[in-house]
């Protein structure tokens, strides 16, 4: 089995990439995601015409740097000139790929004309799609939906349009618009899409588990897989579905310590990055989930109860103690080095 990714002429390590996913795939994540061994993770979705401007919050979600071995940024907006100007921009920051947002269903994004409202207006979404292309060099992929709804089912015929613009890639969610995060996926609908082009297709939506990973690609033909949601708490998860694909393994997920360390390096980037007290508001979120998903307490009430009291604390101190009680039962940091963790990627007996 293939083990890689190509598009246009940069080689991903993987055929598991993590989907841009605003207030999730900040900087802070995007670092620690690729630390657990992510080949791929997008950024935020970033307003062109807003890094055009320098809008500071907008700025910091475009942030390249911390060891990054891939960076890509993803544009949305309705405007080609805006576009094209933040394309510009993201390939002068160190964007090693480019890509457009034409699947947010958010009615905020659509109400513009942007997102996933581009599938109602192809020929706009083609004229974002030229001038992107032409005023960068390094490679630009679209990520789009099935369709704004089941009766205009459109994405490989703009597909079609993008490979002859000259666009390397496209990812398709598989459900429409109107569906929002509703129902389920539909990869046989991808494989429409992947009939259509000699591209690589990209095949998103409803992926959690190696089984589901293995039957998305399956039934779409896709030439690779990309998570969303399936990643809040488990930053770990696309190198433990890649090893899956690629040899079976099953991986452990990380236990007491690692865990434990993976979320404090989380929380002490976050308020680095943001400051505070802004960075321990923006790990909140994050925290939340990495309580949900871990199995202590086995009590789901209690654990339930233990989110609500860390995600009160008023000091990433107060969280890391706290957490460390609830994991460890005791009140010392544990000397577990994310960088040097030995059970993270330890494969089942």
């Amino acid at each position: 089995m293939t083990t890689g990714l190509q598009i246009g002429d940069v080689k991903i390590a993987g055929r598991v990439l993590m989907a841009p996913m605003t207030g999730i795939t900040d900087l802070p994540f995007r670092v620690l995601a690729s630390k657990l061994g992510a080949a791929y993770v997008a950024t935020e979705m970033v307003a062109a015409a807003e890094l055009a401007r320098a809008r500071p919050d907008v700025v910091r979600r475009a942030a390249v740097g911390g060891g990054l071995p891939l960076t890509v940024i993803q544009l949305v907006g309705g405007d080609p000139v805006a576009m094209a100007e933040g394309a510009r921009m993201a390939e002068a920051a160190g964007a090693d790929l480019i890509d457009l947002n034409f699947g947010c269903p958010a009615k905020e994004v659509t109400g513009a004309a942007c997102g996933s409202a581009l599938m109602r207006t192809p020929d706009q979404a083609a004229r974002i799609m030229e001038a992107v292309v032409g005023a960068v060099s390094r490679p630009v992929s679209v990520k789009m939906r099935l369709g704004w709804d089941e009766n205009s089912h459109n994405a490989a015929d703009l597909a079609r349009r993008a490979e002859t613009l000259g666009v390397a890639a496209v990812t398709v969610h598989g459900r429409t618009r109107k569906q929002f995060y509703t129902g389920v996926a539909d990869w046989d609908a991808v494989a429409e899409v992947k009939q259509a082009v000699a591209i690589p297709v990209i095949v998103n939506g409803d992926i959690i588990t190696a089984e589901q990973a293995r039957e998305a690609l399956e039934r779409s033909g896709a030439d690779a897989l990309m998570l969303g949601r399936g990643v809040y708490g488990r930053p770990w998860l696309a190198a433990h579905l890649e090893r899956a694909l690629i040899d079976g393994t099953q991986l452990q997920e990380p236990y007491r310590e690692e865990r434990l360390a993976i979320v404090i390096e989380h929380l002490r980037a976050s308020a680095a990055f943001y400051g505070l007290p802004l960075g321990l508001k923006m790990f909140r979120k994050h925290l939340g989930w990495y309580i949900e998903q871990a199995p202590w307490p086995a009590d789901p009430l209690e654990r339930r109860a233990a989110k609500a009291r860390l995600c009160r604390l008023e000091t990433p101190e107060e969280v890391e103690t706290a957490l460390t009680d609830l994991w460890l039962g005791v009140t010392h940091l544990s000397n577990f080095d994310v960088e040097n963790r030995t059970q993270v990627f330890e494969a089942v007996a």
